[in-house]
């Protein structure tokens, strides 16, 4: 477990990986003020036949992040809001540079807002949480134990 802290325009800023999820591949936990963001890579063994390399990220606002339960005649939350959908796509073009070129491995990116404050926005905590398992400055990154013939380091 790695655990960064820092003080950012006078509040506290701290990304933990490894703490949580510890199934996946790679995971990060970021927490600014009282909003705290948890993002999980996964990634496949086994190369993808697709031309393309397949990224999917999912980015949930859950409405109990902000003590809120929906209750009434909707009791569950559906289908993403347009405001994630959003996000996850800004998400998805901002780490998808992160990668080494020609990967092809099905890489999934799940963000979870645990907690949120109604001052921090959850959507830069939640870039920071994805690029932070996968960037190359982490001790075991997610493409280095994945793709060893990309990588330079081993883990």
């Amino acid at each position: 477990m790695q655990r960064i802290e820092r003080t950012f325009a006078g509040r506290r800023l701290v990304i933990e990986t490894g703490r949580m999820a510890k199934q996946a591949a790679g995971s990060a936990v970021v927490q600014f003020g009282e909003t705290m963001v948890l993002a999980a890579v996964t990634v496949s063994d086994t190369e993808s036949p697709l031309p393309f390399f397949p990224l999917l990220v999912e980015y949930k606002d859950k409405a109990y992040a902000a003590g809120k339960i929906p209750g009434g005649f909707i009791k569950r939350e559906g289908r993403p809001s347009d405001p994630e959908i959003l996000k996850a796509r800004i998400i998805d073009r901002s780490i998808r540079p992160l990668f080494p070129e020609g990967f092809k491995n099905e890489v999934q990116v799940f963000i979870y807002v645990i907690s949120a404050d109604q001052e921090n926005d959850a959507d830069v905590m939640a870039l920071v949480a994805a690029s932070s398992p996968i960037s190359k400055g982490s001790a075991c990154s997610v493409t280095c134990c994945f793709c060893q013939r990309f990588c330079t380091s081993r883990c």
